[in-house]
């Protein structure tokens, strides 16, 4: 028996979430269970629970991104969150960022068979993406690193007033009180913990929510960010 015969069946919340898109969800979870595995993308203890525990508990993240902005999923990975969110949000404008080659061959393959036009993959680290990336307007994150850690890549790649969204577990709180001097550095101005998925995803999806001010990244990244626009400035003049 291979990975993806352990597959089940979509479930009936599947439905309502991806909608006209659950059979590139359904195609989606397939590649997770056979080509996902074989690479060392997610393990083979997962495939049994791919739905809820991977796909649902993503593509729920959707309730509270706003409409039509642009979006970077760092880390992504197998395309967690970054894919689910793309299927059931075909307004945003979605980047994968993930620093290793075989994660990004597989991501590449995935958006070109589902046909997510509205996605692209980068490969590249997050700290290393200033000036490359245009800034987005939410950033987001799923198992990447702890918070402190993980807002230290993820902040500086956001616009002015955009939001970091990163899917975490029980210890959410306890990481965002652990993280509040490093996210005050870094130009955070906002911060709090959300649940979703209610009606959905037992148990909810949980998600901390941050939110910069006028400097993402804050002092530390200010110098560069200037430096990363005037370099910008002068390639389109060419």
């Amino acid at each position: 028996m291979t990975e993806a015969a352990e597959l089940p069946q979509a479930p009936e919340a599947a439905q309502a979430v991806f909608g006209d898109f659950l059979p590139e969800a359904v195609r989606y979870a397939e590649l997770l269970a056979d080509a996902g595995v074989k690479r060392g993308l997610i393990g083979p203890r997962e495939v049994p629970r791919l739905w809820e525990r991977h796909l649902l508990n993503c593509a729920v993240l959707s309730e509270v991104v706003p409409e039509g902005v642009t979006v970077c999923d760092v880390g992504s990975g197998a395309g967690l969150p970054g894919i689910p969110l793309a299927l059931v949000r075909p307004d945003l404008k979605i980047t994968l960022l993930e620093p290793l080659l075989r994660r990004t061959n597989f991501l590449q393959e995935v958006v070109e068979l589902l046909g997510l036009d509205h996605v692209t993959v980068v490969r590249g680290r997050a700290e290393e993406m200033m000036g490359t990336l245009p800034p987005v307007h939410v950033v987001t994150a799923r198992a990447v690193a702890p918070l402190d850690r993980l807002a230290g890549w993820g902040v500086p790649l956001l616009r002015p007033y955009g939001e970091m969204l990163a899917l975490k577990g029980d210890t959410a709180e306890e990481e965002l009180r652990g993280a509040r001097a490093a996210l005050s550095k870094l130009g955070v101005v906002e911060t709090s913990v959300l649940q979703v998925g209610e009606g959905l995803v037992d148990p909810l999806s949980t998600v901390v929510r941050v939110e910069v001010g006028e400097s993402p990244g804050g002092v530390r990244f200010a110098a560069k960010r200037a430096k990363a626009a005037r370099v910008s400035r002068s390639r389109r003049r060419r």
